[in-house]
């Protein structure tokens, strides 16, 4: 029996029916997934974690507002019902076009899985732009493990801070953290420690002030949220500096290690910030498959390694394959879950019209359904159109599309609690952290 057979086999694919492969389990793949429930379709999903992430709330299990569980369920558990979907569990590393085959890996063992269709919803990871040593000092915001790190980070700096002020010792850097990155997500991060800092654990301590941690959001660029334009990134600043959040903008960093970071100006000014608590949440790079999908296909990546689509979000030769989400440049779309969801909703939809005979639904078209980012409790900045809200009421809707996106009832109703606790009172039910959550990736990394 030749490799490729046995892992037909054991990919559970020999079915005569139509063979739909979904490479992922985040928006793009679950939606698309969910997409084809009714059509005469064998869907099989191969992601290389078992749960579906709810990326934009990443920072609040960071930061002990959610638990791990309310925003990543089980995919399993999610398509149970869905009688012709197969969610498999392996990190796709291959795609051969040609063959019409994928290889995924768990543990080092491969598994090769047919297909008729391909939809590649891989998405993105943290981009450190060439410095990708960064990453060991500055966690990035892209997967549970990083959250729980994260947790573990923020919450041992203000521990380790007690420690060093019960002996006497200097604690500036343990109580500075920076973010970096002043899009939506450095953004919520910055000002969730700054609520932290100031609100949550202002009581908890006996030797150290809190309320005097310094949160610094650095970025490169002139303005903070600059997607949402210069007048709610100006008030988005406002706010965060209202909570003791110092913005610096107009920053390069140029260096991060262990005891800190180093910032390069404009000007040639060079400043360094002691701090051991560093947070990276800016730039993504698309799933290294893009660059498989291109050496095959001849279609150009771009900087951020994501690659040329055709306006039906096809490869060019190749039909069968559609790429989604943050892999895709296309029209200047950009890396939101909004896209990926519309985008495999539409792939999902034209298989479906293909296999029934049906003409084609046209170019891809996208349907900007608005920005959000919350700054702290209360506060929040949104753009729907040309519409733009502030305030109480821009925190309000947030909440509500986000309680809307969490997947299944249990984690929709228990958020929302957990919301109540930490919003309307000062607490955070999920501060549990270990030395584990902290030190494992260096570990697993020897």
């Amino acid at each position: 029996m030749s490799g490729t057979e046995a892992g037909r086999q054991a990919a559970g694919t020999t079915s005569p029916r139509h063979r739909v492969v979904v490479v992922g389990s985040g928006f793009g793949g679950l939606f698309g997934t969910k997409a084809l429930r009714r059509a005469d379709v064998d869907v099989t999903m191969v992601a290389k974690t078992s749960h579906h992430l709810f990326q934009p709330l990443l920072y609040q299990v960071a930061t002990g507002i959610l638990s791990q569980g309310e925003i990543a369920p089980p995919t399993r558990e999610i398509l149970s019902s869905q009688k012709n979907a197969t969610v498999l569990l392996g990190e796709v590393t291959d795609i051969d076009l040609e063959a019409r085959t994928i290889t995924s890996r768990v543990l080092g063992r491969p598994t090769v899985t047919p297909y008729d269709s391909l939809i590649v919803a891989a998405g993105a990871g943290q981009s450190y732009f060439g410095n990708d040593e960064f990453a060991e000092y500055a966690p990035g915001m892209k997967s549970i493990d990083d959250a729980l790190e994260l947790r573990g980070r923020i919450f041992g700096a203000f521990e380790m801070a007690e420690l060093g002020a019960a002996r006497g010792d200097d604690i500036d850097h343990l109580l500075t953290f920076v973010v970096v990155g002043a899009g939506p997500t450095g953004v919520e991060m910055a000002g969730q420690i700054a609520e932290l800092a100031h609100r949550t654990l202002r009581k908890d301590f006996h030797y150290i002030n809190t309320r005097t941690a310094r949160v610094i959001l650095v970025d490169a660029a002139p303005q903070v949220l600059p997607p949402f334009g210069a007048k709610l990134g100006a008030k988005t600043k406002t706010e965060l500096e209202k909570l003791g959040v110092e913005v610096i903008l107009g920053a390069m960093v140029t260096d991060v290690d262990e005891r800190g970071i180093e910032m390069k100006f404009k000007d040639g000014r060079v400043e360094h910030i002691s701090t051991v608590t560093k947070i990276w949440a800016a730039g993504v790079q698309a799933n290294p498959l893009g660059r498989t999908l291109s050496e095959q296909t001849g279609a150009p990546l771009d900087r951020a390694g994501r690659i040329s689509v055709n306006p039906d979000l096809t490869l060019p030769g190749h039909p069968e394959v559609f790429v989604v989400g943050d892999m895709i440049a296309l029209d200047n779309l950009p890396g939101v879950a909004q896209v990926a969801i519309q985008g495999a909703k539409y792939a999902a939809k034209e298989i479906d019209r293909r296999l029934r005979a049906k003409p084609s639904q046209g170019p891809f078209k996208y349907f900007d359904k608005g920005s959000m980012a919350i700054i702290s409790r209360f506060r929040a900045v949104a753009m729907i159109g040309k519409v733009r809200v502030t305030g109480v009421l821009a925190w309000l809707m947030w909440l509500g599309l986000h309680l809307i996106y969490i997947t299944g009832f249990k984690s929709r109703v228990t958020a929302l609690l957990h919301w109540a606790v930490s919003f309307i009172g000062r607490g955070r039910s999920e501060r549990t952290t270990t030395e584990q959550q902290i030190f494992a990736r260096s570990a697993l990394g020897r």
